[in-house]
């Protein structure tokens, strides 16, 4: 069975619709920004094309007004050239040159506003984009950590890509207000009555519309998170990071049928509304072509009377069709318009998020060197919406060069521990200090910037092998002499130098020509990343568990080597590695039950004992 759905949500009231319509003037200064030219462009050429339908349709009207005259006094019978050159068709031959001129500039309008769109799109995508990256790295790693906040993200994301029509729809409502404009005027010369009509007939098609869009977002909002599980299910399914496990467990049906049923759900509910939308826009839409009709037949009744003309009755039912058309078109665009705007909420909502782990206004200057290090303080945390303490009433000191070893049993709250030294998170009671001061006193890219960390669920970047250890240090990426210093000290050089194309060589299997590593492999080079930065604090978090116990000790042991003058901690589960460091924290259900050495903790004889014993003896 599918994930459970939730009940539908009431879509957006009128007022809110409206209400969202606040959104179009921030969207259309980010697109002034995106490039001034381009859209002073666009516009100036459709308030060009805008007046080209009226003069069409009016050199039309001439055109069969001079045919009708020229057929009522009667042409003389001296064949084509004969009068060609007799001047009778002269000003019918100018008429249709100017029709011909005017669609041949219309054609060319069209084409240079596309080319302006194109590009005005391709820009604001990549520049929307971009701002999204760089607040979402602003935010704080609890915020990537609520699904509230991901189904945002999500939806932010999608409207980078598809809120640039909405662009293309507002230009183009300003183009038809001022052709409805051209077309209003000449009608009403004629027959100001039919504006009245064309109007009443048009208004149930706009509320029609105005009415499916709002219900259409309320199904895109309401199935946010089920989309991004579909996305996740096709990725599982069909992905070199999952094929193993796939095949080995035959979870081809079972992803299949989970797709199919959460697909098949969102299908019939998409499918509802669009019958019920194409059946009363059917519907609606009559109206409008009745009040047509009923224009027409005025019209006609008015030429056979003698009071207009037969160019004036292609003109005037040229014109009112043309006119239902443009003004059903801005009714409805109007509410399309409204429509999207809702979904500029996502985004603009998204951009609203106010990240609450941030730098002082005034930081103090971060230590060079680290003289005193660390103090927690009756440090308590617990994650968002979690009952339970991840860690709570730690107090520790963890000295400036000293190597402190992290131990304990799942769920202990040792990578919690870290991302607090880190400032992934703040405590939610108590403090952690550097050198006598809060740590939330210094500038976070300052202290990010002297940390070195490598945690157990490093990325796989699907990149070059240098380059994935060059990100340890991204100003430095270009410096292949400290990349290939770093990969030495962290043990990947030898691994580098297997590949055909060394530290060139495009690793992972997503792209063409990469090559997989095995996941020991992939860990050296992990480490190797955390030795690109010259950081006074390095942290490894349980990042040999694919290597052998002797490869991790060689690891740990060059580690320790490596880390003279540094504050270094180390997690790990086997105790032959986390033996070596000068002190060792044992960690239990968030709080710190023991520390010491490593013979200081086994003459006391507690858990850090058992479990040693306990390891050791499957040595044996």
């Amino acid at each position: 069975m599918p994930p459970h759905i939730e009940a539908p949500a009431p879509h957006p009231s009128l007022r809110q619709r409206f209400h969202a319509l606040r959104n179009v003037p921030p969207f259309l200064k980010m697109v002034w920004q995106t490039s001034r030219w381009l859209t002073v462009g666009s516009l100036g050429l459709r308030l060009i094309r805008a007046l080209l339908p009226v003069a069409s349709l009016y050199v039309g009207k001439l055109i069969i007004d001079e045919a009708v005259r020229l057929v009522a006094d009667g042409l003389p019978d001296a064949g084509v050239l004969g009068l060609l050159r007799s001047g009778l068709l002269d000003h019918l031959l100018l008429l249709l040159g100017i029709e011909l001129a005017l669609a041949i500039v219309s054609d060319l309008l069209a084409r240079l506003v596309s080319y302006a769109d194109t590009l005005l799109s391709e820009l604001f995508t990549n520049s929307t984009s971009i701002r999204l990256m760089e607040h979402a790295a602003q935010l704080d790693l609890e915020d990537f950590e609520d699904p509230d906040l991901q189904d945002r993200l999500d939806r932010a994301r999608r409207q980078t890509m598809g809120r640039m029509n909405l662009l293309s729809q507002l230009f183009g409502q300003v183009q038809d207000a001022i052709t409805v404009l051209t077309f209003g005027i000449g009608l009403l010369a004629y027959a100001p009555w039919l504006m009245v009509l064309l109007l009443v007939a048009l208004v149930p098609a706009f509320i029609g519309e105005s009415h499916f869009n709002a219900q259409r977002y309320a199904l895109d909002s309401r199935w946010t998170a089920e989309r991004r599980q579909l996305e996740y299910i096709r990725m599982a399914g069909a992905s070199v990071e999952t094929a193993k496990e796939v095949k080995i467990f035959g979870l081809n049906a079972f992803l299949i049928e989970r797709y199919r049923d959460l697909a098949g759900s969102f299908f019939l509910a998409s499918r509802k509304l669009a019958r019920h939308r194409m059946v009363w826009g059917t519907t609606l839409a009559a109206l409008g072509t009745l009040g047509y009709y009923a224009a027409y037949a005025y019209i006609c009744w008015r030429t056979v009377r003698g009071d207009f003309s037969i160019g004036d009755l292609t003109f005037l039912a040229g014109s009112f069709l043309r006119l239902r058309q443009l003004l059903e078109g801005l009714l409805v665009g109007f509410s399309q318009v409204a429509g999207q705007a809702l979904y500029l909420d996502d985004l603009f909502s998204f951009f609203a998020i106010v990240p609450e782990i941030v730098s002082p206004a005034n930081p103090r200057p971060f230590p060079q060197p680290i003289r005193q290090g660390f103090v927690f303080e009756n440090v308590g945390f617990r994650y968002p919406d979690a009952q339970a303490w991840a860690v709570r009433h730690l107090s520790f000191s963890l000295q400036a060069g000293e190597v402190v070893a992290l131990v304990g049993e799942n769920g202990a709250g040792k990578t919690t521990l870290v991302k607090l030294l880190a400032r992934l998170y703040d405590p939610d009671e108590g403090r952690i200090l550097l050198d006598g001061q809060d740590l939330r006193e210094y500038d976070i890219d300052a202290l990010r910037a002297n940390i070195g960390v490598i945690f157990q669920d490093f990325v796989r970047y699907s990149l070059s092998a240098g380059e994935n250890i060059g990100v340890g240090q991204v100003d430095a990426m270009d410096d292949a002499g400290r990349i290939r210093r770093a990969a030495q000290r962290g043990m990947a050089d030898e691994v580098i130098q297997g590949l055909a194309r060394g530290y060139d060589q495009p690793v992972g299997r997503r792209f063409k020509y990469g090559v997989d590593l095995s996941g020991g492999q992939w860990q050296k080079i992990a480490i190797s990343r955390a030795y690109m930065r010259d950081a006074q604090v390095m942290i490894l978090d349980e990042p040999t568990a694919a290597l052998d116990a002797r490869s991790e000790f060689e690891v740990f042991q060059r580690f320790k080597e490596l880390s003279d003058n540094r504050t270094a901690v180390l997690i790990s589960h086997r105790f032959s590695s986390v033996r070596m460091a000068d002190r060792i924290l044992v960690l239990h259900h968030g709080q710190l039950e023991a520390s010491g050495t490593h013979a200081e903790l086994l003459a006391q004889g507690g858990r850090y004992a058992e479990l040693f014993e306990l390891q050791a003896a499957g040595y044996r």
